[in-house]
């Protein structure tokens, strides 16, 4: 094996780095990859009449075929390099910042909170929320001013800034 090495190797790396475009890495894998074969196929190749460099060298030029073929039947391979500087959502912020705003709700009146959450949490208009508290428009509208002077200094009183 020893001998094979030092008689094929350097050719066929040169014959390979030409068929994988310079590519000095790749083309050390499939060097390797070949003489891997030859070493498994060694008594086969043995008995062999002549050279053995022929057999090397369709062996490299098969397995830079079916590499190319494989590439192009996955997608493309990114660097993950970037992907480590996009920070992740940190759920516990969240769940610390979803407690809070809960807790400065409690300090609200019932009325105030009723009138909150009807318009920013379920999203409804003031129209709407008069409707489902079954009182007028305006009394929603000042409500929810109220409510949301009150929730701001609750806030900031828990160290909550804009």
């Amino acid at each position: 094996m020893r001998a094979l090495y030092d008689e094929h190797a350097g050719p066929l790396l040169a014959f390979v780095l030409r068929l994988v475009d310079g590519d000095r890495q790749r083309a050390e894998d499939v060097v390797q990859e070949t003489l891997l074969r030859a070493w498994r196929n060694a008594d086969r190749l043995r008995g062999a009449p002549g050279s053995v460099r022929p057999w090397l060298v369709t062996v490299a030029r098969r397995i830079v075929i079916d590499n190319h073929r494989s590439r192009q039947a996955r997608p493309h391979e990114v660097d993950p390099g970037p992907l480590e500087l996009v920070p992740a959502a940190d759920e516990i912020d969240r769940a610390l910042r979803l407690m809070t705003i809960n807790d400065a709700l409690g300090d609200l009146t019932e009325a105030h909170r009723e009138a909150l959450i009807e318009t920013y949490f379920r999203g409804r208009t003031v129209s709407e929320a008069a409707e489902v508290l079954g009182v007028p428009a305006g009394t929603v509208r000042s409500r929810v001013f109220y409510a949301l002077r009150s929730m701001k200094l609750s806030l900031e009183e828990r160290g909550v800034t804009a």
